[in-house]
């Protein structure tokens, strides 16, 4: 989840909002006013509709705040936060990085419900000081929504933040983290397929709204851990891999002098590759691709050359062979790469793009299926030829003596 809109930075960590954050923004403000209106009908519609968006805007800073606590744990244990994205159902901490150690990972999923209790009680001790008829209506709603968010976030469903937590339990007890993922993605799949058969009972018993937004929120809880569990899947599959096994050792390289006109015309168009080798006297001078020409005005692309717009090696993100494939796989995932050029000792020894790792993981997936189809097919004949066996043996009236049966191995 990226953010398409940024708001600035706190405590070094970037705020952004999704689109659709819009779309909830306005329903809760919808919300309220008819709590509010409902609720106080002796208020004008200014001040319900003032109230309502104090409100809102609130409710987002507490989840802000909710965030912000998974992050700056995250910081503390020299895990670095690349963003803070608030979206329709809430909001998102991008780490970089997973926990090494499953004490890290159990108060870092902690902290955020912890937050949102916080922040409830203080809303609840707030009450008795305020001297205004008005301010107790949106200080308890925030008290109550605070508790229930934290409530929600402790449901031990993968990647919800109590998923999280079983999963550093797990952990810490058994010393095998991906094995215990994968099994809390699963409990997070079926809590999301929970919600979403509560949802339509609700919507059908006449919630109508409530019961669809119920329904949506385990949607996205289920597509959440069943990408979860891929992710772990994805990561046991390419474990022991290196960027140097895979890679390719084909690559273009062209000369910097020659013009963006030319070069789109001549070369892009005609090969259809995404990366090229920029070489100058000295030898490697920098990387090209089709981002760096859509950057240029094409009115200027018979004046420009690709010296003017590479990428030198220093602003360049590469690899080694000898990088993990899981690690440049999420490289690219990261900063939205399709190909990675792989350079050891100021020399280019290769490209790695995305195609070729589906490729890498198709190939072993077909592998993986064959094995099983051989495995299973050398099974059945077995079986078979044990129930041949078998047949002919009481045909003829005679008996095996246990040690000849060990003997045998078709006859175990």
């Amino acid at each position: 989840m990226r953010s398409q809109i940024r708001l600035g930075h706190l405590f070094g960590i970037q705020i952004g909002l999704h689109y659709s954050w819009f779309f909830i923004a306005l329903l809760i403000v919808f919300s309220l006013f008819q709590q509010f209106h409902a609720a106080n009908q002796e208020w004008g519609e200014r001040l319900i509709l003032t109230l309502s968006i104090v409100t809102g805007v609130w409710f987002f800073v507490s989840l802000l705040l909710h965030e912000l606590a998974h992050s700056l744990f995250a910081k503390s244990r020299g895990l670095p936060v690349r963003e803070i994205t608030l979206f329709a159902l809430g909001g998102v901490s991008q780490i970089e990085k997973s926990p090494l150690s499953a004490r890290t990972e159990f108060w870092m999923a902690l902290v955020g419900p912890l937050s949102s209790v916080c922040i409830g009680l203080v809303c609840f001790g707030f009450r008795p000081l305020t001297g205004q008829a008005t301010a107790p209506a949106y200080i308890m709603w925030l008290g109550y929504i605070n508790l229930a968010l934290a409530g929600f976030n402790m449901i031990p469903g993968y990647p919800l933040d109590g998923g999280r937590i079983l999963r550093a339990a797990i952990w810490w007890k058994t010393g095998d983290a991906e094995r215990w993922t994968l099994t809390a993605a699963r409990v997070g799949q079926a809590v999301g397929g929970a919600f979403i058969l509560l949802g339509i009972l609700r919507f059908f018993g006449g919630a109508d709204v409530a019961g669809l937004w119920t329904a949506f929120i385990g949607w996205f809880l289920l597509q959440a851990a069943s990408a979860s569990y891929l992710q772990v899947g994805l990561g046991q599959a390419l474990k022991d891999a290196t960027v140097g096994e895979i890679m390719t050792h084909e690559f273009q390289t062209v000369d910097g002098n020659l013009n963006l006109h030319l070069f789109v015309e001549e070369t892009l168009k005609r090969t259809g590759n995404r990366r090229f080798v920029i070489l100058d006297n000295s030898g490697l001078a920098g990387i090209v691709t089709p981002r760096e020409i859509k950057s240029v005005d094409r009115a200027r692309w018979p004046y420009a050359t690709l010296f003017d717009i590479m990428r030198t090696l220093a602003e360049t993100r590469s690899v080694t062979p000898e990088t993990p494939l899981k690690a440049a796989l999420e490289i690219m995932g990261k900063q939205n790469l399709n190909q990675l050029p792989v350079i050891s000792n100021h020399h280019v020894d290769g490209v790695l793009s995305r195609a070729q790792v589906l490729n890498y993981l198709r190939t072993r997936n077909e592998l993986q299926n064959g094995d099983a189809h051989a495995l299973r097919h050398h099974t059945a004949r077995e079986g078979g030829a044990r129930d041949g066996l078998r047949k002919s043996t009481c045909h003829g009236k005679s008996r095996l003596s246990r040690r000849e049966r060990i003997a045998n191995p078709l006859d175990l």
